[in-house]
């Protein structure tokens, strides 16, 4: 049974099946009854804005059901995880898992009731990774025309999952991080990656950013730092630190026009405004997050489809 937990699972071939099949989809059929009759349930114990709208909106249109499944309205709490886990799958065709630890999905996908995705954990994130990828081949022209990818920021679940996905896939990525989120940490993913010729780990800016064909980042803050837009007292030193450790790899005006004017401008979002980037960068005439994110129906699409015609 197929599953989609990390990428370290698919081959370079699985891949680019699925973008392809992402394009087909997006270029002949936004509505059909492919997946008819079909239910896909979708756990989540993080909130989530993108994500959920992606496969609903996607699920609907190739002619399924999507069921919203709040975690904490549920009984996960309350009882042995695996067991509701089970029980929970006997109800659809497909599970999507927007999980808090990436052992669980691995947990449910080991099972092999339904097909699993993770729908993004702390350690993953591959829904958007090809997603994203499904973007840049289609702003370039094709897979072989993306050219050089660079991450600025930290590394973490989406960082993972598009290093790995583009060093399958034969993409040069560029990692411009002073620090890993340490929750992300995946030594095996990480291997498969070295694993290859495509990563490059450098702080030199000029260096990761010439000839830079996509810059991506994401937030640097986690998000229980805020209340009511504000740093709580308790995270004040740790929200300090972090802006003076990451505020030089923040995409702004002044980074583009010195060292890489023609990249095209990427955020997996939300984004945080006057941290990792700019109002004016998110509006400027490279940026192509708007589309990164209508496009996460597209690829859901072709996820689902290739984990249910098996």
């Amino acid at each position: 049974m197929r599953h989609l937990v990390s990428l370290k699972e698919q081959s370079p071939d699985d891949l680019r099946h699925i973008l392809d099949l992402a394009s087909k989809i997006k270029t002949f059929h936004r509505r059909n009854s492919f997946l008819s009759q079909r239910t896909l349930i979708m756990l989540f114990q993080k909130n989530s804005t993108r994500t959920r709208l992606s496969f609903e909106a996607a699920m609907t249109e190739l002619g399924g059901h999507a069921i919203f499944l709040d975690a904490r309205t549920t009984q996960l709490g309350l009882a042995d995880f695996q067991d509701e886990i089970r029980a929970i799958m006997r109800m659809g065709d497909i599970l999507m898992f927007r999980a808090l630890h990436a052992s669980d999905v691995e947990v449910a996908s080991s099972m092999n009731v339904v097909p699993v995705i993770d729908a993004c954990s702390e350690k993953y994130h591959p829904c958007q990774a090809l997603g994203d990828i499904f973007t840049m081949a289609e702003k370039a022209g094709s897979l072989d025309k993306i050219g050089k990818v660079v991450w600025l920021g930290i590394e973490n679940n989406v960082s993972n999952t598009l290093m790995l996905a583009c060093a399958k896939l034969g993409i040069e990525f560029w990692v411009v991080a002073p620090e890993r989120d340490p929750a992300s940490l995946d030594e095996e993913l990480i291997k498969q990656t070295e694993a290859t010729r495509y990563v490059h780990r450098t702080l030199d800016l000029k260096q990761a950013l010439d000839n830079a064909g996509f810059i991506h980042t994401d937030t640097w803050m986690n998000m229980e730092f805020f209340e009511n837009g504000k740093v709580k007292s308790n995270y004040e030193d740790e929200y300090r630190r972090r802006l003076n450790v990451f505020n030089p790899y923040q995409i702004n005006i002044e980074l583009l026009t010195r060292y890489s004017p023609n990249a095209k401008i990427m955020h997996c979002m939300p984004c945080h405004v006057g941290y990792e980037i700019t109002r004016e960068t998110i509006n400027h005439p490279n940026s192509i997050i708007f589309d990164q994110a209508e496009n996460r129906k597209h690829i859901q699409k072709a996820i689902l489809s290739w984990l249910l015609t098996i």
